[in-house]
């Protein structure tokens, strides 16, 4: 690489981040969730605003050299793979007794209808319009189960900060059903992804994928914690906090680089590789999680949102009926199921309401889906732009949603 594309690889990552920040930090005065102020920094900077406009500009800033493009892919992926393992640090892993019975009933009902619902999309959508071309049909029906399901815990939680609802028994339960719910359809998104896109999803493929995906499961967050610690009073490992950061990353790179010599979703590897560090009981750990979170909120999540902005082609892409349907359908889905749910449990109605529209929330995790879907080609450019713009419209509804809630003097039990 010689200066010249060096310099100008620089000058498109901080146009990104700059775009990222700024928006982001727009949004967030706006009370609305920073993470999609990120994305649409970077859809300002793609084809959609500034290729449209000003297409040579765009061209000079991000097509200068031919490698360029993969190594913002780079960037791309070491912003999603850390993102992941942030996300992991958050993992609650206790339910109080007086809890559990209505986790369940939002675990059960957040997940059933809405994938069974999601499995069978294709009967209101040709699959030819979201399916890549070569993808397996079963792994392509399986991420479609999990798009109609998901639930993002980083922006419903920053949603519930805000509106400093967070100390409520409401946002508690909440958050605990979508960890369980996010574990359950990340494990399925790792099998989809195992399958692998153009193979055969026979019955001994799909059996092997899932013993696999579990094994490496039961094995990082069951042996990996003591390990570590055997390992650290054994070792001549640096207390201090600096160094702990190297050594927590050092886990993180190599269960993702496990996971992917055992054809299990790296993304997976980083997310159980963050539940593995947060388990961790040494006082100090506290800050090297806080450190690294600082700087991958900060850096690398914002270049990675400001990136799947840039992929974002709403000239050329966007498909208005897909949209449409996607949203609306998903939606009914996981919002009815959960309220029926929970009205049926004994719930008040108003508080069902609020549930299945808490949960609905897609935000950074839909986003992440349609990242990885579209790297592994199981999905079409126009369908990975329908699940951006359903993380989008649906972060943006429970934000006011909830807010309008709390100006009524609702009260979140």
């Amino acid at each position: 690489m010689t200066d010249a594309e060096l310099g100008r690889l620089l000058l498109s990552l901080v146009s990104l981040l700059t775009f990222a920040l700024l928006f982001g930090r727009l949004f967030e005065r706006l009370a609305m969730p920073p993470v999609i102020g990120e994305i649409l920094g970077g859809l300002v900077l793609g084809p959609s605003v500034l290729g449209l406009v000003l297409p040579d500009v765009r061209a000079w800033l991000f097509g200068a050299f031919p490698a360029q493009g993969a190594l913002l892919a780079a960037f791309y992926w070491m912003g999603l793979i850390l993102l992941m393992f942030v996300a992991g640090f958050r993992v609650q892993r206790e339910l109080t007794r007086d809890d559990r019975h209505i986790v369940a009933v939002l675990l059960i009902s957040s997940l059933a209808l809405p994938m069974l619902g999601g499995w069978y999309f294709t009967e209101l959508i040709p699959a030819e319009r979201m399916i890549g071309s070569g993808a397996d049909t079963t792994a392509f029906h399986l991420l479609l189960a999990i798009a109609a399901a998901v639930t993002s815990i980083p922006v419903i939680s920053r949603i519930f900060i805000d509106l400093k609802l967070m100390a409520t028994r409401f946002a508690k339960v909440v958050l605990m059903a979508a960890t369980l719910q996010d574990l359950i359809l990340w494990t399925a998104l790792a099998i989809a992804t195992g399958i692998g896109s153009g193979k055969a999803a026979d019955t001994g493929t799909l059996m092997s994928v899932v013993a696999t995906t579990l094994v490496f499961i039961g094995l990082s967050v069951i042996v990996g914690p003591p390990l570590l610690a055997r390992i650290g009073r054994r070792l001549p490992v640096p207390r201090e906090t600096p160094a702990l950061v190297g050594y927590a990353l050092l886990v993180c790179f190599a269960l993702a680089t496990a996971a992917s010599l055992l054809h299990i979703n790296v993304i997976f590897g980083a997310l159980v590789a963050g539940i593995v560090i947060g388990s961790l009981p040494h006082d100090s750990f506290a800050e090297v999680k806080q450190r690294i979170s600082d700087v991958a909120l900060w850096f690398f999540v914002p270049i990675y949102f400001a990136i799947v902005g840039l992929k974002l082609d709403l000239v050329h892409q966007f498909d208005l009926e897909l949209t449409v349907v996607f949203i609306v359908t998903s939606s009914l889905l996981k919002f009815g199921s959960v309220a029926l749910g929970l009205k049926l449990a004994g719930r008040p109605l108003a508080l069902c309401i609020d549930y299945g529209v808490a949960m609905n929330t897609r935000g950074g995790p839909g986003i992440v889906l349609a990242s990885v879907a579209l790297g592994f080609g199981l999905i079409t450019e126009a369908f990975f732009v329908t699940l951006v713009l359903a993380s989008i419209v649906t972060s943006l509804f429970t934000g006011a949603w909830l807010r309008w809630a709390q100006r009524r003097s609702h009260a979140f039990a």
